[in-house]
């Protein structure tokens, strides 16, 4: 009897010295509305220079879009404001991106493939978006919800499930704000 107490006290004393995650706040996955417009940015390649050319759009649109839909309410609202506005739009990538093919849209017919991220699946269809392609439109893309403005989340993080030639392609990596963790240790909670 005291070997298997022994042996009990000492199993319990190796666990409590072993690091465990402890899971930290985190909400759920953002669901896009059904009344929702987009931003679609297709890169002319996926070359690092035109890759680096669609974040620089992505930025500069992303940053006048965002100000301008903030204080909309409304998807009526939203959609006049970027109907009247896409003129500042299309100045912005023609400014952005110099010399180089562009072209500015903003349709309701806007194609987008089957996207996971994280846990949720955003099923592929066609959604109202801006749509900016550069170039060819072959490389990777981008996106983001402009109303409500979701664009703080990164879409192009998630996997592109298929694309619409049924062609599987890698998912854009782009810098992502660290999760914090904390580790904690049994035996030294157990004792406070």
């Amino acid at each position: 009897m005291r070997k298997l107490i022994l042996f009990t006290v000492l199993i319990g004393l190796i666990i409590g010295f072993f690091p465990q995650k402890v899971a930290s706040e985190q909400s759920g996955p953002q669901v896009i509305p059904d009344e929702a417009i987009r931003l679609r940015i297709l890169a002319n390649s996926d070359s690092d220079e035109d890759q680096a050319l669609k974040h620089q759009v992505r930025d500069a649109v992303n940053e006048e879009v965002t100000k301008w839909v903030a204080d909309i309410r409304n998807i009526e609202e939203a959609r006049e404001l970027i109907n009247e506005r896409i003129d500042d739009i299309d100045q912005i990538v023609a400014e952005t991106v110099g010399n180089e093919d562009y072209q500015v849209d903003y349709r309701e017919d806007v194609a987008f493939p089957v996207k996971l991220y994280g846990d949720y699946l955003y099923p592929a269809g066609e959604y109202e978006a801006i749509l900016i392609t550069l170039g060819e439109a072959e490389g990777s893309n981008w996106w983001c919800v402009v109303f409500p403005p979701l664009c703080f989340l990164d879409f192009s993080f998630g996997t592109t499930v298929e694309d619409d030639e049924g062609q599987e392609k890698e998912p854009e990596v782009t810098e992502t704000s660290e999760e914090e963790v904390e580790y904690t240790f049994f035996f030294l909670k157990w004792f406070q």
